[in-house]
């Protein structure tokens, strides 16, 4: 069982290279970079894993600070679970100190949803964590909504939010960072009661 002391683990699910940075499928990326940005600091090369990482915490100080690794990790999509996996042994975090911050397309734009296990919806980056260490680590699902008209998915997901959207992007990927935050000092239920709409 997990203590207070163990760290965690901030895995923000995209796809590496500038063509895939304003994608809808990239909005783990952006809230890992926000996260960054908060803590201080800038993600290098990992050790042992294909991702970027940063070292920090998060939280006031005092017992509400947490130790974290935010990740992003540099396979593709599809291949997430493999560098995901390889930063857990290192960084040796238990699986319910593991946080997906992911895309999800069956909630409306801008809705947030925290969860702590469960399936992976269709959703690559999960299929491919859940297969390397199992599905009990937490998921902060970030609403895109559905493809409008007959769109395929994989089109909607690697296009760039639309103009509409963006006007509000700011915002929401800062709530999504707030409830990384508030989830790591407060817990599950408490970030749920504040952030899940």
């Amino acid at each position: 069982m997990s203590d207070a002391n163990d760290p965690w683990l901030i895995v923000g699910l995209g796809n590496p290279g500038p063509e895939y940075a304003a994608n809808r499928h990239n909005v783990g990326f952006m809230v890992a970079d926000l996260l960054a940005e908060r803590i201080g600091g800038k993600f290098k090369r990992a050790p042992k894993a294909q991702a970027q990482v940063l070292e920090g915490r998060i939280g006031p100080p005092g017992p509400l600070s947490r130790r974290v690794v935010v990740a992003k990790p540099m396979s593709y999509m599809n291949l997430s679970g493999g560098p995901v996996s390889a930063l857990r042994d290192f960084y040796k975090v238990p699986l319910d100190h593991v946080v997906a911050v992911h895309d999800e397309l069956d909630i409306d734009y801008g809705t947030l949803r925290l969860k702590l296990g469960g399936g992976d919806n269709g959703h690559n980056g999960l299929k491919s964590m859940t297969k390397s260490m199992g599905p009990e680590y937490h998921r902060i699902r970030f609403g895109i909504g559905r493809p409008p008209g007959r769109m395929q998915v994989a089109d909607f997901v690697l296009k760039d939010f639309s103009s509409t959207e963006r006007k509000e992007l700011g915002f929401l990927v800062d709530r999504a960072a707030d409830s990384v935050e508030c989830l790591l000092a407060e817990g599950l239920e408490r970030a749920q009661s504040a952030y899940n709409s």
